[in-house]
């Protein structure tokens, strides 16, 4: 089926697929608040014990439920796809099912109900290894690097998307790639995805970590969940289309995370990092694999003008900011009311927007 044509501007229908986790649930928020979008069907494996402004929730899993997707899709103005699985990393094919597999059923869903727009979360995860000291813009090689399987799979459905877009030259496609997304709700998902049961929250208690690693390579990008949720608004209600980096300044390394946690800075070679991962991976300490840290080590830092010039998204919080939420939401097993964000406490009750 080729795509409909844009209605005339009044409220419209945006479906956003993975409405429930760190991302999801701001773009849900900032979808609500805006009075050019009349209603959202918020797509998740589980439904929340969230009663979200404007949104119906919908029960489906991507990587199985892939022939109801055209339905829960008609009438859509536009698709956000969120939708992600971090682990479990020892199972990729389980990874693989949902993030390439439903990734492409998301897509061929979005040509078959004449959906006019696509907005997809790629990552900075996406990009080729590059740069650490001058910034690459969005035409940076997008080939991931092999040994993780989350940016193999990014740049995987990178190249799908490539071939989306010529079949459906009436999609508007919009691919993001943020840096590393935070806000305090997330907290306890990010920890249980990357950090594991064994490493507490109040283990980053400023003054308790008495360093921190300072290894070759490691700067990375970050923002608060409420600038990525405002880009992708940006992308939703505007026209345009392409890749856009999003990250806030200043760029992270080892001396600003010393100074978050009044620790002192140590130099440790790559090598002594990356052993010290792997052993932990081998005893079954940590979810998080040791090619993910090689990964951070090679990841470019971005250039984020174009999202600046084509949407006018400028972040509010400084990448500061967004670490020192997460840290205080770590802290204290923050979490909010959607099974992939869910803490120790029911805290999310006292927190804007919950």
């Amino acid at each position: 089926m080729t795509s409909r044509t844009p209605q005339e501007p009044g409220p419209s229908r945006v479906v956003v697929v993975g409405a429930t986790g760190n991302v999801g649930t701001a773009v849900v928020r900032s979808l609500g608040e805006d009075p050019a979008i009349g209603s959202i069907v918020g797509i998740a494996r589980r439904e929340p014990l969230w009663d979200a402004p404007k949104t119906a929730w919908v029960s489906a899993d991507i990587g199985a439920d892939q022939a109801d997707l055209v339905g829960h899709f008609a009438g859509a103005d536009a698709v956000v796809h969120l939708a992600w699985r971090f682990q479990p990393a020892r199972d990729p094919a389980t990874t693989w099912r949902t993030n390439v597999t439903g990734s492409l059923a998301v897509f061929d869903a979005v040509a078959a109900a004449g959906v006019p727009a696509l907005v997809y979360a790629s990552s900075v995860g996406a990009y080729s290894p590059g740069p650490k000291d001058q910034a690459v813009d969005e035409s940076w090689p997008t080939h991931g690097w092999p040994e993780a399987a989350y940016p193999r799979e990014k740049a995987y459905v990178e190249r799908v998307l490539d071939a989306f877009e010529l079949r459906h030259p009436g999609v508007r496609v919009v691919r993001m790639r943020p840096g590393f997304i935070f806000q305090r709700a997330a907290a306890a998902e990010q920890r249980r995805l990357f950090a594991g049961p064994l490493v507490p929250g109040r283990l980053v208690r400023p003054g308790l970590v008495p360093v921190v690693p300072d290894l070759p390579g490691l700067r990375f990008q970050v923002l608060h969940a409420d600038d990525a949720a405002e880009a992708y608004r940006l992308a939703v209600t505007g026209s345009a289309r392409g890749a856009f980096n999003l990250a806030a300044d200043p760029v992270v390394d080892a001396r600003l995370l010393a100074e978050l946690l009044r620790a002192r800075v140590v130099r440790l070679p790559a090598a002594a990092a990356t052993a010290a991962l792997s052993a932990l991976w081998r005893l079954h300490a940590v979810p998080a694999t040791p090619g993910l840290l090689r990964t951070v080590l090679r990841l470019p830092v971005m250039d984020t003008g174009r999202a600046a010039e084509v949407l006018g998204w400028h972040p509010r919080y400084s990448a500061r900011e967004a670490l020192a939420e997460l840290l205080t939401g770590l802290r204290e097993g923050a979490g909010a009311p959607t099974p992939p964000l869910r803490g120790r406490g029911r805290g999310w009750e006292a927190m804007p927007g919950w």
